[in-house]
């Protein structure tokens, strides 16, 4: 069973330290993304796992094997990068082939292997072709296919996608989802601050903040039950909105006083004894519909209309909201900036954060 662990890992440079005590533990055949925003942490822990940047300390494991001072060409890995990395004067057979070569591996198993991850990648009719003779997503399938002859036990993508337009990305998505399929026993890793691709690819996703886990979860796990205030508004497009307020009751069911309402009930019974403390309250904007006056538990002014067919972002400036309240709402609106509009929420779908960012809904 090709299972990966991290034990309490660090990274540092120097006296700056960038990944503070992860601990993570990998199943085999898991597809888990790290997501994250730019600066933490993700490519540098892949890295690390890869073999291309050394453990400070804390122990990792591949296989129940501690890798911490293998060499990455023996850690059983391969390694997909943005930039794809092929070389230009060799065919797609010859760069898909290369590595093989050079491990001295006889020509009719090379032959073998790279026929079979053309075949899964689709990549047969191009074989004899040269690297500049074809698409970017084209290019990345022959980088990913240059892994897969090599049969790794694990996987890692450093934001393959990013190089792509949107068209191509999504079509080079849906190859890699492919690809899981096809290879259902191997253990993938994938990087991005894209969480697009997080919540489409993933078996659980890995969300990071400078240089810390902040919650571990399936993509609807993390959507639907955030942990903290900053995975509830790294999670979502637009982001979960957020309006101070005030616990004003406890039971078996919370009502906290916000916005225009007296008080919001929350049907969740786990919430201890806070009356009186000051907390956050979140929704989502597709749980925001517009609403009559005397209901609405948010009213102010439209700042900006997104129209965008199927949907339509309304950004409304409230009072006692440091940030424009949006929301979604299904199909085309006739409304205009500088009209005001009347909002309510789905009390089952809010989230209520202490005043540190902690769910007190979710642990």
């Amino acid at each position: 069973m090709t299972g990966l662990v991290l034990k309490n890992v660090y990274k540092t440079y120097g006296e700056a330290e960038v990944i503070h005590g992860v601990d993570l533990d990998i199943q085999q055949g898991e597809f888990i993304v790290f997501v994250g925003p730019s600066g933490c942490g993700k490519s540098t822990l892949l890295r690390m796992i890869a073999g291309l940047e050394t453990i400070t300390a804390g122990d990792l494991f591949i296989d129940d094997q501690r890798v911490n001072d293998t060499p990455p060409s023996r850690r059983g890995i391969a390694m997909v990068f943005q930039s794809y990395a092929l070389y230009p004067h060799m065919t797609v057979y010859d760069n898909m082939a290369f590595g093989l070569k050079i491990a001295k591996i006889p020509k009719p198993e090379i032959d073998q292997r790279v026929r079979e991850a053309a075949d899964i990648l689709q990549l047969t009719p191009y074989l004899s072709r040269l690297p500049k003779a074809m698409s970017g997503g084209q290019r990345q399938r022959v980088a990913i296919g240059r892994a897969i002859v090599r049969d790794p036990k694990v996987f890692l993508f450093d934001e393959p996608l990013s190089n792509l337009d949107a068209a191509l990305r999504v079509a080079t998505r849906i190859e890699i989802a492919k690809l899981k399929e096809a290879l259902p026993d191997s253990t993938m890793i994938y990087v991005t601050h894209d969480q697009v691709e997080a919540m489409t690819l993933a078996d659980r996703i890995v969300v990071l903040s400078a240089g810390r886990i902040e919650q571990v979860g399936t993509p609807n796990e993390l959507y639907q039950k955030p942990a903290n205030l900053f995975v509830a508004q790294f999670i979502g497009s637009p982001a979960m909105n957020i309006m101070p307020g005030e616990i004003v009751k406890t039971g078996k069911t919370t009502t906290v006083a916000a916005g225009r309402a007296s008080g919001v009930t929350v049907p969740v019974p786990s919430i201890p004894d806070m009356k009186g403390q000051s907390v956050q309250l979140g929704f989502r904007p597709e749980d925001l519909a517009i609403s009559d006056e005397n209901k609405a538990l948010i009213s102010g002014e439209i700042t900006l209309v997104e129209s965008l067919g199927e949907v339509t972002n309304l950004y409304v400036d409230v009072e006692k909201c440091p940030e424009p309240v949006v929301a979604k709402i299904a199909g085309i609106l006739p409304l205009r900036r500088g009209e005001r509009v009347n909002l309510n929420a789905d009390a089952s779908k809010m989230h209520i954060f202490d005043q540190q960012g902690h769910s007190l809904l979710y642990k």
